[in-house]
């Protein structure tokens, strides 16, 4: 059985703590958040608390926290294996003078919305092969896929993710605008967007591309730049130049 802490209550925090709570072969010992009422909900679940200095002695202890605050309360943290949960974050960014690691779950958690951890890669990094062993017995209990990743592999991997991710949602972002201002369904274009991402995972994306900028349809660009403002003008100029280089 392994002893776990988790340190946040945001959207990666709640989905572990979820995950863990459900999991036969762990036990959740102890929630911390700075405000107390955003896991006051876990009461009877496990122990929660406020205070670092009221932390348990666990086998790991989870930072799910902002980049930002991962080494101020590592520095507080002073037994077991402490682990955060960034992807762009160095694993010597944690300060506590123990055992250190990386449970990185890539994947993008919004609290309202379920999760099914058995489909999410867990990327997982630590000092040496024992507490790599323990990481990976951890996400086993909840997972499936599990990849050994250093630190700058990481932050290779965290920066492809924005772009398949963050930046394509932006994208949808844009077209749901589109849509709107013309009064035209975006549901319409749910079979699209889910025909590409199928695309993208049976060929690859190089592969999966179409549309004017691949053709070079001059007319056709021209014409969607006319009815686009100047800030989407310049995101579709930027995006049809990238594709025409990247197809040649």
């Amino acid at each position: 059985m392994i002893t776990v802490t988790i340190i946040g209550s945001g959207n990666v925090a709640s989905h572990l703590t979820n995950a863990f709570l459900k999991a036969s072969d762990i036990t959740l010992a102890q929630v911390y958040a700075r405000n107390i009422e955003t896991i006051k909900h876990l009461e009877g679940k496990t122990a929660i608390c406020n205070q670092l200095e009221d932390l348990h002695t666990v086998d790991v202890t989870i930072i799910a926290v902002s980049d930002d605050a991962i080494a101020a309360i590592s520095s507080k943290i002073k037994s077991g294996l402490v682990v955060h949960t960034s992807g762009s974050v160095a694993m010597n960014a944690l300060q506590n003078n123990g055992k250190k690691g990386v449970f990185y779950a890539l994947q993008s958690f919004t609290k309202e919305q379920a999760i099914d951890f058995s489909s999410i890669p867990f990327c997982l990094e630590a000092e040496d092969n024992k507490d790599l062993e323990l990481l990976e017995s951890l996400a086993k209990t909840i997972g499936n896929s599990i990849y050994y990743i250093n630190s700058d592999q990481r932050k290779k991997l965290h920066l492809a993710a924005v772009f398949v991710n963050n930046f394509t949602n932006h994208m949808y972002t844009i077209g749901h605008d589109i849509c709107k201002e013309n009064k035209v369904p975006f549901e319409i274009l749910l079979p699209l967007i889910k025909e590409t991402a199928k695309k993208a995972t049976l060929i690859s994306p190089k592969e999966a591309q179409t549309g004017p900028a691949k053709r070079n349809d001059q007319k056709t660009i021209e014409n969607h730049l006319e009815n686009l403002n100047s800030q989407q003008q310049k995101i579709y100029t930027l995006l049809t130049e990238s594709i025409r280089k990247t197809t040649k």
